[in-house]
């Protein structure tokens, strides 16, 4: 991919721009269609009556096949890696892609959904262990550059929805195969840099790599990590699922100006997400951790209380703030454990997407129990998990027992 990998003698590997930039692109592919589903939520609910309870199924059933696999993928790739699987994950997103685009009942669509979920649970794992590769030891940098694609993927959704989809209907969503294929086609070459690298991959894991921490902390830190994970998920839940709804029932907008205003939160997301990694290379993770969890927390609690207007301005900070988080609680994990990138990678991409859908099912069967303006209000106290982060040791220190 004209990238230089590493020099071969013990020195700092240089960063394979390249790489970076094109994990970052396909990431951007691959969410923009993964990102459709939510999106087109309110052409869904109008066409086959569903409930909020339906709706949440409908992100659970994606959510779920990625939680489950991408771990298990992670894992055997840690041992076995597979170059070209990216491509092939990109491959069953577009068979998920296509059928749902022809969807007529509401089974057919949880069915289009687990396959986006599936093509997810296999291009996450080897992705973001192809993107540490080229990193060049900018571990924060290089996981920021690959969310970042993925996060201005996910911004672009509603855009597409409110200005195609929503005008033109469901089957729309096939014309969106071009993304797919593009993605493919890119992962490809993606592919072709990974198998070259390998045996200088495989030289690197010969060399004893001692973990920060002793294995019982390093669990426990992971474990703390995941309750983050959770919170920060349960919230975005809420937003990504059920904004533009709670838009609509509270302030009567209409359907493309819900979607815009998602997209105006989705983008602060992404820019949140570019700083996290660079921030955390600089200062530590740890320390970024603790400001993009707990220092989200003003603007929740305000969130329920305000306008349409400050609704839309206080998304801005939240999406900031809590965006920087994953980047940073990545590197961090894949710093205690060093030895288990992929595990590490498709652990915690598999319970962020594991928790979404759960979120977005329980909050959804919330909705229809309450309203949706109550989930919000019960939402906004979810970053007071991030008080846990105390827990962590402070990996920039040195070996601990």
């Amino acid at each position: 991919m004209g990238a230089n990998g590493s020099d071969g003698a013990g020195r700092t590997p240089a960063t394979a721009t390249a790489v970076l930039v094109a994990l970052s692109v396909s990431h951007l592919l691959n969410d923009t269609i993964q990102s459709l589903i939510a999106a087109v939520y309110p052409v869904l609910k109008d066409a086959y009556a569903l409930s909020f309870t339906q709706i949440g199924l409908i992100t659970l059933a994606f959510q779920v096949t990625a939680s489950l696999l991408q771990p298990l993928v992670g894992l055997y790739t840690d041992r076995r890696p597979l170059p070209f699987s990216l491509a092939l994950g990109m491959g069953v997103t577009l068979a998920g892609l296509v059928l749902l685009s022809r969807a007529d009942s509401f089974p057919l669509i949880l069915a289009a959904a687990a396959l986006v979920g599936v093509g997810s649970a296999v291009f996450h794992p080897e992705a973001s262990r192809v993107a540490r590769m080229a990193s060049g030891g900018r571990h924060g940098l290089a996981q920021s550059l690959f969310q970042v694609g993925g996060n201005a993927g996910s911004a672009a959704g509603p855009l597409l929805a409110a200005f195609v989809v929503v005008p033109w209907g469901q089957g729309s969503l096939a014309w969106f195969s071009v993304v797919a294929v593009a993605a493919m086609v890119i992962l490809f070459r993606v592919g072709t840099w990974y198998r070259a690298h390998l045996a200088e991959r495989a030289a690197k894991r010969a060399v004893a790599k001692t973990p920060p921490v002793s294995p019982r902390r390093a669990a426990f830190a992971v474990g703390v990590l995941l309750c983050l994970i959770f919170s920060k998920y349960f919230y975005l839940a809420s937003l990504t699922s059920y904004y533009t709804l709670y838009l609509i029932e509270t302030f009567d907008v209409s359907v493309p100006d819900a979607q815009v205003r998602l997209f105006v939160f989705l983008g602060a997301v992404a820019v949140g997400t570019l700083a996290g990694g660079p921030v955390g290379d600089r200062i530590g993770f740890r320390a970024v951790i603790w400001g993009s969890i707990l220092g989200v927390l003003p603007f929740t609690l305000a969130l329920p209380h305000a306008n349409l207007f400050w609704t839309t301005v206080l998304t801005v900070p939240i999406g900031l703030v809590l965006a920087s988080a994953f980047s940073a609680i990545m590197v961090y994990a894949q710093e205690l454990l060093p030895s288990r990138v992929g595990m590490v990678a498709g652990l915690f991409f598999g319970f962020a997407f594991g928790m979404g859908g759960l979120g977005a099912a329980v909050l959804g069967w919330l909705a229809d129990q309450t309203d949706i303006r109550f989930v919000y209000h019960i939402c906004a106290f979810l970053p007071l998990i991030g008080l846990l982060t105390a827990l962590l040791p402070d990996l920039r220190r040195g070996p601990a027992t």
